[in-house]
C-alpha cells in the first residue's frame, strides 16, 4: 500500500504543497515587506506574490499530472508512418536501425520503437521526445508537458527570486547571535531553501534552454553514444537542428504537432 503511493507521487506532490506554502506564511508572519504593505493596507503585491506562488502550484500540477506523450499500442505505428514516410523524413543513407522496446512496445507486440522515443522504467511507458524522468513532479518529461515545464520553471524562478528579497527584507538585529537566530530562525531557513532551490531552478532553466535551442534532449545529450540514430554523427553534429530561432518558435510558439523527427542539412538549409 505505502510503495503505490508513493509511487503514485502523493508524497511528492504533498511535500511541494506543504514547502510551497510553508515558506509563504513565514514570509507573511515575519516582519518582512510583506507584511508591512498588507499592515499598510497596501494590498498589491502582497495579492500578486500570492496569485505568482498559486500559479506556480497549478503549473507544478499540470506538469505532473499530464502525459507527457506516452506511445499507445494503437498509436506506435501511426507514429513510425510507412516506409516512404521515414526515408522523406531522413535521408536514405543515414536511415538508422529503428530501435526495439525490450519493455511496453515488446509486450504488445510492436517491434520498432519511434525515433526519438524512450522507455522510462518508472512510467513503465515508451514516452515521445523523451527528455528526462523528473523526480520532483514524478512525471516524465516529453513531448506533450515539455514546454508546460519550461513555463513552470520560469514561474518558479520568478516566484523564488521574489521570495529571497522578501526573506532578506525580514531580517532584524540582535545583541547577541542567540537571541538573532531566536528571532530570524525561521526566517533564515526560509531564506536558505529558497537560496538553494533558486540556484535548482536557474541550472535547470539554462540547461533546458540550451538544448531546446539545438532542438536536443536531456536524455539525447547524455547519452548520445548509446543511441542508434545518432552513432552516425559525429558529437558537433545534431540532425534535428535547423537554427536557434527556428528552434525556439517550433518548441514555444508552435501549437500544431510538431515532426520532431526530421532531420535537417545544415549546409543546404533545406529540411528533408
Amino acid at each position: 500500500m505505502f510503495k503505490n503511493v508513493f509511487r503514485s507521487g502523493f508524497l511528492i506532490r504533498t511535500l511541494h504543497v506543504i514547502l510551497t506554502w510553508v515558506i509563504t506564511l513565514i514570509l507573511f508572519l515575519h516582519d518582512t515587506d510583506l507584511r508591512r504593505q498588507e499592515e499598510n493596507g497596501e494590498l498589491m503585491q502582497p495579492v500578486v506574490f500570492s496569485l505568482m506562488v498559486l500559479l506556480s502550484v497549478m503549473l507544478y500540477f499540470t506538469v505532473s499530472l499530464m502525459d507527457p506523450g506516452f506511445v499507445l499500442s494503437d498509436s506506435v505505428k501511426c507514429a513510425q508512418g510507412s516506409g516512404e514516410e521515414l526515408e522523406e523524413m531522413i535521408p536514405q543513407n543515414t536511415i538508422p536501425r529503428l530501435r526495439r522496446c525490450g519493455y511496453c512496445l515488446l509486450q504488445v507486440g510492436q517491434q520498432q520503437q519511434p525515433m526519438r522515443a524512450k522507455h522510462c522504467q518508472a512510467c513503465k511507458h515508451c514516452v515521445r521526445r523523451f527528455d528526462h524522468h523528473c523526480p520532483w513532479i514524478e512525471n516524465c518529461v516529453g513531448e506533450r508537458n515539455h514546454r508546460w515545464f519550461i513555463i513552470y520553471l520560469a514561474v518558479q524562478l520568478l516566484a523564488l527570486l521574489w521570495a529571497l528579497h522578501i526573506a532578506w527584507s525580514g531580517f532584524h538585529s540582535a545583541g547577541t547571535w542567540k537571541l538573532w537566530l531566536i528571532v530570524n530562525g525561521f526566517l533564515l531557513a526560509a531564506l536558505c531553501v529558497v537560496g538553494v532551490l533558486s540556484l535548482v531552478v536557474v541550472l535547470l532553466l539554462g540547461c533546458h534552454l540550451y538544448l531546446i535551442s539545438i532542438n536536443s534532449t536531456t536524455w539525447e545529450f547524455m547519452s548520445r553514444h548509446r543511441i542508434s540514430y545518432l552513432k552516425s554523427y559525429s558529437d558537433e553534429e545534431n540532425p534535428f537542428d535547423q537554427g536557434i530561432l527556428c528552434n525556439l518558435w517550433d518548441f514555444f510558439c508552435m501549437y500544431r504537432t510538431v515532426v520532431w523527427e526530421k532531420v535537417y542539412y545544415r549546409g543546404s538549409h533545406n529540411h528533408v
